[in-house]
């Protein structure tokens, strides 16, 4: 990838957080920093650590999931609440 192009990527990924609510960015923050560690979130660990309800998790996960950013989010099951697949 070229200079430029990782420099028009990266304004990109700016301007699309700057249409997120705080709550949004919190998520997405948390994701990527721990989106090196493990690959797969349930809403409600997100929302012990980040002090939300599952609930909110999943509502504000939407615009991540739409957004274009440095980290993929995929919607992956539901078995005792939601999990996310999130890659860097």
């Amino acid at each position: 990838m070229s200079t430029t192009t990782t420099t028009m990527a990266t304004a990109e990924t700016l301007a699309a957080e700057d249409d997120l609510s705080e709550k949004q960015r919190k998520i997405l923050g948390y994701l990527r920093q721990h989106a090196g560690d493990k690959m797969y979130f349930k809403s409600r660990l997100i929302a012990d650590d980040l002090g939300l309800s599952a609930k909110e998790v999943g509502a504000n996960m939407r615009a991540i999931l739409e957004g274009n950013f440095d980290i993929t989010v995929e919607k992956w099951g539901y078995s005792s609440g939601t999990t996310w697949k999130v890659t860097a």
